[in-house]
């Protein structure tokens, strides 16, 4: 490890190109200035090549000013992240399924735009992703569809969801027969949510997989292209139909009962102001949907 006082001495140096100046911005005598590059040059070697009027750096300084930079970066990115005074400055990291991250999208960028010092970090991913991101203290929080058993996580829940059985603009399903004819637009969580909405609907049913496959997409935004376009039908959560752009060429033909979303984090801590601050902002986005 190097002396912070070293570094900074060094930057100065580099940038100004000269001792003077550099003890002139640093407010210390052009001795102790020396004497700093000089500690650095006992475990590095020669870092500057000191000519009649000007500085040069040599090929290990210039990989120690690098390195330098790279610290002061890191300083200022940890200085910012750990920064909780101000509720409406820094970053969030969020991390929820697709559907419930189409919804929040919209809510997430105009209260960006009211408060541009805040930066808000979301992605998308399914709840094994998710809890593995906030174990790895990627995320500040996540919202996940099954509570987790897992001590390390604090849960509560957070608003629900409805799986709609979506079929194209003047198609009915009133039998079993017609999601044959129809045929299944698959997702990654497609026969899941279709086994769990459908078996409810159409008791003894031979199961999902047996229905013609009319297609597969795997970007939570564009699966109901295919309904629209008349290709089958798709089983989807409510917070994605929602925000589709041509409401007007789909139909819900069926729904499901509410089951929970919950909210989960690290156990361990407490979210932090500018944390808090957002997800009470999209709780009462939540509360009002």
């Amino acid at each position: 490890m190097f002396s912070p006082q070293w570094i900074h001495s060094f930057l100065a140096i580099a940038e100004t190109g000269s001792f003077t100046r550099a003890s002139e911005r640093l407010g210390l005598t052009q001795a102790a200035v020396s004497q700093h590059v000089r500690q650095l040059e006992t475990r590095l070697g020669p870092l500057l090549l000191r000519q009649t009027r000007t500085l040069e750096l040599t090929p290990a300084g210039t990989a120690f000013l690098d390195y330098c930079r790279a610290v002061q970066q890191a300083t200022r990115r940890l200085e910012v992240r750990l920064a909780d005074a101000d509720a409406l400055c820094g970053e969030v990291g969020l991390t929820t399924p697709g559907s419930v991250g189409l919804a929040l999208h919209g809510p997430l960028v105009a209260l960006q735009s009211r408060h541009p010092g805040l930066a808000v970090r979301h992605r998308f991913a399914p709840d094994n992703e998710i809890l593995a991101a906030l174990l790895e203290k990627k995320y500040d929080f996540g919202v996940v569809t099954v509570r987790p058993d897992d001590p390390r996580f604090a849960a509560r829940e957070f608003g629900a969801e409805v799986l709609e059985l979506v079929v194209p603009a003047g198609q009915n399903v009133d039998a079993w027969d017609d999601l044959v004819r129809l045929g299944f637009i698959e997702h990654p969580d497609g026969p899941a949510m279709a086994t769990r909405l459908l078996s409810r609907a159409f008791p003894g049913n031979p199961g999902v997989s047996s229905l013609p496959c009319h297609g597969y997409i795997n970007q939570v935004s564009l699966i109901l292209d295919g309904v629209a376009a008349g290709f089958g039908f798709t089983v989807i959560p409510r917070h994605a139909r929602q925000v589709y752009a041509r409401p007007d060429d789909i139909r819900v033909a069926l729904s499901g009962k509410p089951y929970p979303l919950w909210l989960v984090h690290r156990a361990e801590w407490p979210l932090t102001a500018r944390a808090s601050y957002v997800l009470e902002q999209i709780d009462q986005f939540m509360r009002a949907t």
